[in-house]
C-alpha cells in the first residue's frame, strides 16, 4: 500500500517463522526476549546441581553446629539463611569455573583436579563463613575493625574449625563427583546411576 500523505513508512523488522497457514511474524524485540529466557533458564539449570548439594550439604552442616552448640545461645542457621548461602556458593563455583587456572591440570590424572578445585572452594568457604559471622556484628557495632577484633576474641575456633572439617569432606566429595561427571559424560552417568 502506499502510505497516506505525510507518513513515513513502517519498515517492519523481525522475521517470518512457522510454515503453511500457520506462519506468522515475529519482532526482533520477541526474539531478543526469547534469547533471553533461554539464557536464563540455561543459567538456572547450570545453577541447580551445585545448589541443591550445597543445599543439603550446608542443612548437614547447620545439624552439626545446632548440635554442637546445643545449650550455648548461639544462634543457629535458618533454613532460608541456608538456601540463600547455597545459591551464592552455587553461582560461585560457576563463577570459578570460568576461571581459566580452575581447570589447571587437564591431562593428569582427575585426583590433581580434584585436589586443585577443593582447595579453591575450601579457601571460598573459610571465607564466607568467617563473613557470616562479620557481618552481624559489623551492622551492630558499625565499626569493621571493632568488629573483626571482637569475632576474633569470641570465635569459638573448635567449632568453627569442626564446619570448615565438614565443609571440606562435603567439597571434596562435590568436586569428584563434578569430575566424574565432566570425564564420564552426564548422559553416560545417568545412565550408570539410573
Amino acid at each position: 500500500r502506499d502510505p497516506i500523505e505525510g507518513q513515513v513508512p513502517v519498515k517492519k523488522r523481525g522475521r517470518i517463522v512457522g510454515s503453511g497457514r500457520s506462519r506468522f511474524f515475529v519482532s526482533r524485540e520477541a526474539t531478543g526476549m526469547r534469547k533471553i529466557a533461554e539464557k536464563l533458564k540455561e543459567e538456572f539449570l547450570a545453577v541447580l546441581p551445585p545448589t541443591i548439594f550445597f543445599f543439603i550439604a550446608l542443612h548437614i552442616v547447620s545439624l552439626v553446629r545446632a548440635l554442637m552448640t546445643q545449650g550455648s545461645g548461639l544462634a543457629v542457621s535458618s533454613s532460608a539463611q541456608i538456601a540463600i548461602a547455597a545459591l551464592i556458593v552455587g553461582k560461585a563455583v560457576l563463577l570459578a569455573d570460568l576461571w581459566p587456572p580452575i581447570n589447571r591440570f587437564p591431562e593428569k590424572p582427575l585426583i590433581y583436579n580434584v585436589l586443585w578445585k577443593t582447595g579453591i572452594y575450601v579457601v571460598a568457604s573459610m571465607v564466607l563463613h568467617y563473613l557470616e559471622h562479620l557481618l552481624p556484628l559489623w551492622w551492630r557495632l558499625k565499626d569493621l575493625a571493632a568488629a573483626n577484633e571482637r569475632l576474633w576474641s569470641e570465635i569459638v575456633w573448635p567449632h568453627f574449625l569442626a564446619v570448615q572439617l565438614w565443609l571440606l569432606v562435603l567439597i571434596f566429595v562435590y568436586c569428584i563427583a563434578r569430575e566424574l561427571i565432566r570425564v564420564i559424560g552426564r548422559d553416560q552417568v545417568k545412565k550408570i546411576m539410573f
